[in-house]
Order: structure tokens, then C-alpha cells, then sequence
């Protein structure tokens, strides 16, 4: 019969499995930080991000990539219920928006929760970040349709007893050009003034 295996080889084929599956997570990210990171295509091909959508707001309107067309945009994706990250991206988009004053471009907040976060939810939880941040929900079909064109991830968590749940999401700010194509992902780490001038540039 064959001798089973000592404890310590048991251990240390363990401890190999659990380094692989990290070394395996941080070459994941790095793909997707790389992907994100390398500058827009020039060429004349369409953009693998960005699309054709239609939102709402809360305040009755459709805001879709064509009523936008004429103007560089924003885009962030998360939901009011996170607990820092979103509203800490958005505190950062508003500034660097403030510092841009009358130049100032739309930033959309769209949500991956929209089972909770209808268009009037979402009005509200925006307004306290400024006007220039416009706060979109729709169905679950068309949420799902916008996260598709823009590459987003998005899950629900799992449910707690009293039903609250977090959704895990990515977290990049779109920067969109004037007919809707993609330029990058805006790199919030630096000065609000040197951002505020670099967007300038898209006008």
C-alpha cells in the first residue's frame, strides 16, 4: 500500500496552490491595469469601449451618448449604497471639475445597483457633488447593456439577513471625446488643477 504523504509535504503543496492563485490574481490585474493604461488608438477603428446608450435622470430626462454629442464627457460606474469608494472617486471628480469653473464637462454616475438606485435615488445622492455630476439608472437590461459596452464588472454580493447587500465593481473614470468615442482612464492620483488642465485639452 502506499505510504500516505507526511504532514509537511501536505503543508507545502498547500502553501504552492495558494501562491500560484495569488501570482495568478496579481497577473490578472496587472492585464487589465495595462489594458486600461496603454493611450487610445488613433487609427480609424471603432473604440472597444463605449457605445450607444440611453439612461435616466431624476429629473424625467433620457440622456443617451447623442445628447452628449458636441462635448467631452465623464463616465464612473458604482452605486449609492458604497460605502467609500464611490462617493470618495466622485468628491475627486467634483473637485477637479470645480477647478475647470465654467468649463466644466458632465460626468455621469451610473449605477450598477439599479434594483435600489432609480433615477430619483440616484438625483439625490449626486446632488451633493455638484451639478456637473448627473447621477443615471435604467432597467437591469439596460444597465447590463451600458456595463457590456463600457467593459465594466459588476456583482451583487451576498444577501444579508435584514437584505442589504454590496455589489463589487470596477472602478475607472471614463474619459469620453466629443463624439462619444473613449480616450482614457483618467488618472485621479495628482493635483485637481493638473487634471482640470489635461481635460481642458479635449474641449
Amino acid at each position: 500500500m502506499p505510504q500516505p504523504k507526511p504532514e509537511s509535504d501536505r503543508r507545502s503543496n498547500a502553501f504552492l496552490v495558494r501562491v500560484a492563485a495569488t501570482a495568478g490574481a496579481v497577473l490578472l490585474l496587472a492585464v487589465v491595469a495595462l489594458w486600461f493604461a496603454r493611450p487610445p488608438s488613433r487609427g480609424g477603428g471603432e473604440s472597444l469601449i463605449g457605445g450607444p446608450f440611453a439612461l435616466q435622470a431624476g429629473d424625467g430626462r433620457t440622456v443617451s451618448d447623442e445628447s452628449l454629442r458636441g462635448r467631452p464627457f465623464l463616465v464612473y460606474f458604482g452605486y449609492t449604497h458604497c460605502p467609500d469608494v464611490c462617493p470618495t472617486e466622485l468628491a475627486r471628480v467634483a473637485e477637479v471639475l470645480g477647478k475647470m469653473g465654467d468649463k466644466a464637462i458632465p460626468a455621469l454616475f451610473i449605477t450598477v445597483d439599479p434594483e435600489r438606485d432609480t433615477p430619483k435615488v440616484m438625483q439625490d445622492y449626486t446632488s451633493s457633488f455638484g451639478a456637473s455630476i448627473i447621477g443615471l439608472s435604467g432597467s437591469p437590461q439596460a444597465i447590463g447593456a451600458v456595463e457590456k459596452t463600457y467593459r465594466v464588472f459588476s456583482r451583487k454580493g451576498k444577501s444579508e439577513p435584514d437584505g442589504s447587500y454590496s455589489m463589487d465593481h470596477s472602478s475607472i473614470v471614463y474619459v469620453m471625446s466629443k463624439t462619444g468615442g473613449f480616450v482614457e482612464a483618467l488618472n485621479l492620483d495628482r493635483p485637481p488643477e493638473e487634471v482640470a488642465r489635461e481635460l481642458e485639452k479635449y474641449l
